[in-house]
């Protein structure tokens, strides 16, 4: 069976079209790069000043300021510009980036997403996620749907918001889901998941779409 976190990411992928500026966030949505279908052209940028990032460097090759927001070592493709906090926030904040893809600890029924603080828990701060949500076109949420047997799309959020912006999609191992004005849409199944299997896991109320297929990867 294939890795659940690479089934999030290969599905993130087939949302990305050629030209567009993307940012992606620590953990799963880092994978998503790996995926890129065929003759897609896709500029990624980071939040500590890059676009144009190219794939992990071999051993040995690592540069010690290049990095993405994660502290993570990465290169430069031909043609790549780095640049202060200060820019980079300005096309995030300017609504310059045409996706984000973040994960999360929690979504609820109206789209709103908790992924930086668990209350009572030590944490560095929410880095730049408050300002890609409210920033980007489109906001993608890559993330297992249960953490340790526990439902993370759920009712209502009981951890800190990120945003008062509603993300765009959610994407699990099991299933994508669309937020919209009247709940959730479950719009895509994982093959050899069912509709019920999908329900239980959920603690969210899901409105099952006219148009349920299977997800392709």
């Amino acid at each position: 069976m294939m890795d659940p976190r690479e089934v999030i990411a290969r599905r993130v992928a087939k949302e990305l079209k050629d030209g567009d500026l993307v940012n992606l966030g620590i953990g799963i949505p880092t994978l998503v790069a790996n995926y890129i279908p065929s003759g897609v052209n896709v500029f990624f940028q980071s939040e500590n000043g890059i676009i144009g990032m190219g794939p992990e460097p071999r051993k040995g090759m690592e540069n010690p300021d290049m990095t993405n927001a994660g502290g993570m070592f990465v290169t430069a493709l031909p043609g790549a510009m780095a640049f202060d906090s200060a820019m980079s926030f300005g096309f995030i904040r300017g609504g310059h980036l045409d996706i984000t893809v973040l994960g999360a600890l929690q979504v609820d029924e109206k789209g709103m997403l908790a992924n930086w603080m668990i209350p009572g828990k030590m944490v560095p701060g929410m880095g730049g996620a408050m300002d890609l949500v409210t920033g980007a076109k489109k906001v993608i949420v890559a993330m297992t749907h249960t953490g340790k047997g526990t439902p993370k799309i759920v009712r209502k959020c009981n951890f800190p918001l990120t945003s008062i912006r509603p993300v765009d999609l959610i994407v699990t191992e099991l299933a994508v889901i669309e937020p919209g004005p009247k709940g959730l849409v479950l719009k895509e199944v994982a093959p050899d998941i069912s509709v019920e299997e999908i329900l239980k896991t959920t603690d969210a109320r899901l409105i099952i779409s006219d148009r349920l297929c299977e997800m392709t990867l």
